[in-house]
């Protein structure tokens, strides 16, 4: 494994007060105990029993007081807490391991949270026979899914990995903090930067077009697509750009075409987060939002302090379509290309050259592909009422508008 290099040692300094050297404290990209290393002997390794955002789970002195270098923490809060003792530890494994933390299934979460300790591997004087996690959700068991292994084969080779079912007593567990996940601490710590620079997917070669548009289109709308993203794609295969669906490749091929293209636009969502951990400062990204939730901007922040680069964020939505039964904005929901709005700011970035001359969908368009795809009725999707509101309000605008220089 190639040593960490950079300013792994040279953090910068937190701009508020809180002692980002107390584990009680949310984990910081400045240092602090998110880029710490303890070791716990005969640690005691307790997964969840019930599945839930916050869960108690995590990591055990012998004795069986709480290590609080082993929770995740997500944002303001951490989602894992305290356990109590357990009464009986049926399982034992000997040597040395690295506590991983908490093992997701959903491939974004995976990425940003069940990576966030595996930095160490970089540091470590002294490796370890494997790598140990809890499982996010306890009927999952200790299930590894192929892009699990194939991701910690990038970072660390043929590693084992373990998951924790039961309470399990670790004869070394090697607690680093936690480096990456969401929040603050999105852009990640230096030394968990340093160590995927160093050593995340260093053998493969750059490998595909130069111009790629990573879609959602094969994924559906249920599951926060994009209304109006296949004819977004039409126009950008007009501008000699190859679409590519990542759920269709291995890890290695996906990275192979991220280190290879030159111009990359994407739908917002997980696939940049793998992207960031080989992006360059050299190459071009934009960012189509597909709804109006936060997480676009952690993505913005994992691009920018990963890659040095800061990407185009475009936030070309005509509205956006929401589940009827509450009507708000939620991982469900889906947005409405404005395809004109887009075109412009991908013209003026450099992206295309034709951008200017896109329009965004008509009443009939929208209305077929909406009936084509089963999202209307009272079991399916409204158009947003925040985004209802605003374009009332854009419309009384420019009417008043109108108005007013019609006068003068």
């Amino acid at each position: 494994m190639t040593s960490p290099t950079g300013d792994a040692s040279v953090a910068a300094q937190p701009s508020d007060q809180i002692d980002v050297s107390d584990p009680r404290n949310e984990p910081s990209p400045y240092g602090g105990w998110s880029e710490e290393i303890i070791t716990v002997p005969n640690g005691i390794v307790v997964p969840p029993v019930i599945s839930d955002m916050v869960q108690a789970a995590g990591v055990l002195y012998e004795d069986g007081s709480y290590c609080p270098q082993g929770a995740l923490w997500r944002r303001y809060r951490p989602i894992t807490i305290a356990p109590d003792k357990p009464e009986k530890v049926s399982q034992h494994i000997q040597g040395r391991w690295l506590w991983g933390g908490v093992l997701w299934a959903h491939f974004g979460h995976f990425l940003v949270e069940s990576s966030s300790r595996l930095w160490a591997l970089a540091y470590l004087k002294e490796q370890v026979d494997g790598v140990l996690f809890v499982p996010k959700r306890p009927k999952v068991g200790d299930q590894i899914r192929g892009f699990h292994r194939e991701f910690v084969d990038l970072f660390a080779g043929s590693l084992p990995i373990r998951v924790a079912v039961e309470p399990t007593e670790v004869e070394e567990l090697v607690v680093p903090g936690q480096g990456f996940g969401l929040g603050k601490i999105t852009e990640a710590t230096p030394k968990f930067r340093n160590a995927v620079h160093s050593s995340f997917a260093r053998k493969i070669q750059p490998d595909g077009p130069e111009k790629i548009y990573i879609s959602r289109s094969k994924l559906g709308l249920r599951k926060g697509g994009l209304l109006g993203e296949e004819q977004l794609e039409d126009m950008l295969r007009g501008e000699g750009y190859v679409i590519f669906h990542p759920q269709d490749h291995s890890l290695s091929e996906q990275l192979a075409h991220y280190k290879a293209a030159k111009k990359i636009i994407a739908a917002d969502g997980s696939a940049l987060h793998l992207f960031s951990m080989v992006g360059r400062p050299d190459q071009q990204v934009a960012i189509v939002l597909r709804r109006t939730m936060g997480a676009h901007t952690l993505l913005a922040t994992n691009v920018a302090h990963f890659c040095k680069n800061d990407p185009l964020v475009i936030g070309g939505l005509r509205t956006e379509w929401v589940p009827a039964k509450d009507a708000r904005s939620s991982r469900l929901s889906f947005g409405e290309l404005n395809h004109a709005v887009i075109g412009r700011a991908l013209a003026d970035a450099g992206f295309v050259t034709g951008g200017e001359t896109w329009s965004a969908l008509d009443d009939d368009t929208r209305a077929k592909i909406l009936h084509q795809k089963g999202l209307t009725g009272e079991n399916g999707f409204v158009e947003s009422p925040e985004f209802v509101r605003r374009r009332r309000r854009d419309q009384r605008r420019a009417r008043r508008a109108a108005r007013d220089a019609a006068v003068s």
